[in-house]
């Protein structure tokens, strides 16, 4: 058996059911595209990008022949775009890195014009998934919808440094644990309880950072004719 062979087919018995090992694996990924982010390390990244790739064919488990009998539509479209946002942010931090910082951004609070502007692009894009979800007949759309947007807003914030980003993470698993949980992803609910308490750390990290680095510009000098 190849390794392809394997990531693609082994499975192991977690609470009486199968899962996907590739379940697993992507999601070590996912932790791991987490820790490289809270560092600012562009790693971050193409590390997360993999991790997309092997969820996105756990949660389609029709096209795929995945052990479970649900497809989460939702949390399979939230690897598709964290696959996009992530070409994004990878591309800004290697231009910020490159361009002679010592790490891929610097964290900041959202402006409150940059908070409203998200709060709107999450009313629409709640509006819109659960739509598309719902039409799909995702299981739970209304609580996929709520994932799918959360993951897009908080990728996206991070790409831009925002301090907040961390605390989107939160909500996104606060309700994405039950829903995985409910739907036997053991190892995926497993990992957002450790995304969740790793959040936490992240929140303070950025936020002591911020305030360390946070540059203060000096008023130019008046001068008196």
């Amino acid at each position: 058996m190849t390794v392809f062979d394997w990531l693609l087919h082994e499975q192991v018995t977690i609470a009486g059911s199968p899962v996907l090992v590739r379940e697993i694996v992507g999601n070590v990924f996912g932790l791991g595209s987490a820790v490289f982010g809270m560092r600012r390390l562009v790693a971050a990244w193409p590390v997360g990008i993999i991790g997309n790739v092997l969820l996105f064919t756990v949660f389609v488990g029709g096209l795929f022949d995945t052990p479970q009998d649900k497809d989460l539509w939702g949390q399979a479209g939230r690897q598709v775009f964290f696959a996009l946002v992530s070409l994004y942010g990878w591309y800004r931090w290697y231009q910020t890195r490159h361009g002679g910082a010592q790490t891929g951004v610097q964290p900041r609070w959202a402006s409150a014009r940059e908070r409203l502007q998200l709060l709107g692009a999450a009313v629409v894009l709640y509006a819109v998934s659960y739509f598309v979800l719902r039409e799909l007949d995702s299981w739970g759309p209304q609580w996929d919808a709520w994932i799918l947007t959360g993951s897009i807003l908080a990728t996206y914030g991070m790409a831009r440094g925002f301090v907040e980003f961390w605390l989107i993470w939160i909500a996104v698993d606060v309700v994405g644990v039950p829903l995985l949980l409910q739907s036997k992803f053991y190892p995926s609910a497993a990992m957002y309880v450790v995304y969740g308490l790793f959040c936490v750390v992240g929140f303070v990290a950025w936020w002591r950072i911020n305030k360390r680095e946070a540059v203060t510009v000096a008023p130019e000098p008046v001068v008196v004719g």
